[in-house]
């Protein structure tokens, strides 16, 4: 048994067919039947039900699978252990859009200045899609909206974020109510970003963005929404950390709600917590050196990601 063989069978489990396979782990479908069968012979089981279409994992096969993708991580454990610390190589960040594009510029410099070793690989996407890459092993590590409902996932909290209105309301209140929204024109990203969720879930929209008559629009772009806003009136609603890079004349139009006001939870993730947690504390830690987002949470509403 070898560490080749127990991700053929992982593989094999994943895709169901062994052309995918064989060509997601870079070898021919004929070197990995083989690998896979010597196993089955040496554990003296059939992991694979060869002949259903698609191929089908037997019950045995199950619990053998999920042992080895147990013995993989602990392999990755060893290997972080004996590098005793000293990081390097490539670290695979994944960052959804809407906190990527006021957090990057902050801390990547950062990073690179304490980690001159790491080749850090950014890419953006939604929560979704960086779970799946994530539990694939595509991603080391994840910085989403959190709290996930995903499990099995090692999770540092990185900080809590206001999320504030930009537009003009009828009203002479000097905070906002949610339902203050209700009946306004509501500027909102794309379906698939959590922040609109939990925007759409805080303020009762019930499926309502934009409400004018003969237009459909959503974005995915603050700065398209932002746009809009002036363009047609209404309002967006944005995270803090996205309007403090606004110009002044932009910062007259910034609303706040009352208390307790909403906020986000915005964390780092990795699946599995043996594997690069230290790495991942580090990194947590200068995030939160560098952003500096410290509010008192007993004024705060914390909104549920999807």
């Amino acid at each position: 048994m070898n560490i080749q063989q127990l991700q053929y069978i992982i593989a094999l489990d994943r895709y169901k067919n062994f052309t995918k396979a064989s060509q997601a782990c870079f070898i021919t479908q004929a070197t990995m039947s083989t690998m896979i069968r010597r196993l089955e012979e040496e554990l003296k089981v059939v992991i694979f039900d060869r002949k259903a279409n698609p191929i089908i994992t037997t019950d045995i096969g199950k619990e053998i699978i999920a042992e080895a993708e147990k013995a993989l991580v602990h392999i990755k454990r060893m290997t972080e252990v004996a590098k005793e610390d000293v990081y390097e190589g490539p670290v695979r960040i994944g960052i959804i859009p809407t906190v990527a594009n006021s957090l990057l510029p902050k801390v990547l410099k950062p990073w690179m200045e304490e980690f001159p070793n790491l080749e850090f690989i950014i890419s953006e996407s939604t929560t979704e899609h960086l779970i799946s890459q994530l539990k694939e092993d595509q991603l080391d590590f994840g910085i989403v909206s959190t709290p996930i409902q995903a499990k099995g996932f090692y999770t540092e909290v990185l900080y809590y974020e206001p999320l504030k209105v930009y537009g003009r309301i009828s009203t002479n209140k000097k905070y906002l109510a949610s339902s203050d929204l209700q009946n306004e024109t509501n500027w909102l990203l794309e379906d698939g970003h959590c922040i609109k969720d939990q925007i759409m879930s805080y303020c009762s929209l019930q499926n309502k963005d934009n409400q004018l008559s003969n237009l459909r629009f959503q974005s995915h772009s603050f700065e398209t929404l932002l746009n809009m806003v002036d363009s047609f009136g209404g309002l967006t609603i944005l995270p803090d950390l996205y309007i403090q890079n606004l110009p002044e004349e932009f910062q007259s139009r910034i609303m706040e709600f009352e208390k307790p006001y909403p906020v986000r939870e915005v964390s780092l993730i990795a699946y599995r917590t043996e594997v690069k947690s230290n790495l991942g504390k580090e990194l947590a830690e200068k995030i939160r050196e560098t952003v500096n987002l410290d509010i008192p949470l007993k004024d705060a509403l914390v909104l549920q990601a999807k």
